[in-house]
């Protein structure tokens, strides 16, 4: 038996070096080790000098973690945030040149006069030097207009670059059609199941695609999105991000400047209960199909791309999502690094049961998750199972 065992053991390496690993495995497993617990409802992760964390809370807590995972005092200074449902406080990034400017940027549900209605903010701010509170605090941008709804705020913000790989002071933020709104989607007047791309003090670059047309606001870059919860950028500049879909159909799309991706008008997914969204249509012509979608949904979340070697090169390139429904990363192999078709997807931290909110690649090459619950953690993940 122990023969026949090795023998089988041989066999299966042989095909896996053949064939790469079956659909649902993997060829290496991760070590999740825990950085930080007792984080209520985790949204978004940036990462600060020295091996510090900053990370929002959707109760409308921001948290510096330090190395040893000590959850520093609320950083104060924030706005007034409409926090219930899906909203609250959600992403936040740190600007490429924070080591000289201390320059954040962090998105929000953002009520609207006297409490009437909300949608999404972002908003820029100086994080003080003993990283305690918020100076300088300005809103660089409001979707308009804002609706009475506690449902798809979007919220995943990146900072792109120019061809030559510096960034090119522009920042891309999605932004979900408010659920009720869906229609919206469709329609250049609002910035409902929008992209929008803004410059970092928060005016209209000029070479966006709607900028002086009649009757589109300029902020948009694309539009018919339904709610993206994961964007981010390959190493060559191209924006990918993913997005929600109803039941079924939730896609990752790379958002071309004035192109429209479809929703409500095609989808791969259906009404919640079943039946079918408007005529039912998968395609149709001026609409972009996805790069890929996923039947059942997975609710993604986060999304980063591998570049360092840390786990060895046959992860390298390839692209990470989390999943909220299913409780587990998603690791994306693509028929080219970077770039490509979805060729296989594996299951990661599945073990752990925990839904996977934000996915990042670290500055020391590792990947790191948050887990969204109301205990919720910091992962790192480390090589090897």
């Amino acid at each position: 038996m122990n023969a026949f065992k090795a023998i089988s053991a041989k066999f299966a390496l042989v095909l896996i070096a053949c064939f790469g690993a079956a659909p649902g495995t993997q060829a290496q497993g991760v070590r999740p080790e825990t950085v930080a617990t007792g984080l209520q409802n985790p949204w978004g992760l940036a990462f600060l000098p020295n091996g510090r964390f900053l990370v929002t809370e959707r109760s409308g807590r921001l948290r510096v973690i330090a190395p040893d995972g000590k959850l520093a005092t609320p950083v104060a200074g924030l706005p007034g945030i409409a926090a219930g449902g899906q909203g609250g406080l959600l992403d936040v990034i740190t600007d490429s040149d924070f080591a000289r400017n201390r320059t954040i940027f962090f998105c929000f549900s953002e009520p609207g006069p006297a409490g009437r209605g909300n949608s999404t903010a972002l908003a820029r701010a100086t994080l003080s030097a003993d990283e305690s509170r918020l100076e300088n605090l300005k809103v660089i941008f409001s979707q308009k207009p804002k609706v009475a709804s506690s449902a798809h705020f979007g919220c995943r913000i990146v900072e792109s670059r120019a061809a030559g790989g510096a960034a090119d002071g522009k920042l891309f933020l999605t932004l979900g059609e408010r659920f009720s709104r869906k229609e919206d989607a469709q329609a250049l007047d609002n910035h409902h199941g929008k992209i929008v791309r803004i410059n970092k003090d928060g005016s209209v670059p000029q070479d966006n695609p709607f900028a002086g047309k009649a009757g589109a606001l300029p902020e948009i870059w694309s539009y018919g999105h339904r709610n993206a919860q994961g964007a981010t950028l390959a190493p060559d500049g191209t924006f990918w991000m993913h997005e929600h879909g109803p039941q079924g159909g939730d896609e990752i799309n790379l958002p071309k400047a004035g192109a429209n991706y479809g929703w409500p008008v095609i989808t791969y997914g259906e009404n919640y209960g079943g039946g079918k969204i408007g005529e039912g249509l998968t395609e149709k012509a001026g609409m972009q199909q996805p790069l890929h979608y996923w039947v059942p949904s997975i609710a993604p979340s986060g999304m980063a791309f591998l570049t360092s070697e840390r786990y060895g090169t046959a992860w390298q390139g390839n692209l990470f999502v989390g999943s909220l429904k299913f409780a587990y990363l998603d690791r994306i192999e693509l028929s080219a690094p970077f770039t490509g078709k979805v060729v296989r997807e594996s299951k990661l931290l599945a073990e752990l049961g925990e839904r996977i909110r934000d996915v990042r690649l670290g500055p020391d090459g590792l990947l790191y998750v948050l887990t969204d619950n109301s205990n919720g953690k910091l992962l790192r993940l480390l090589p090897g199972s």
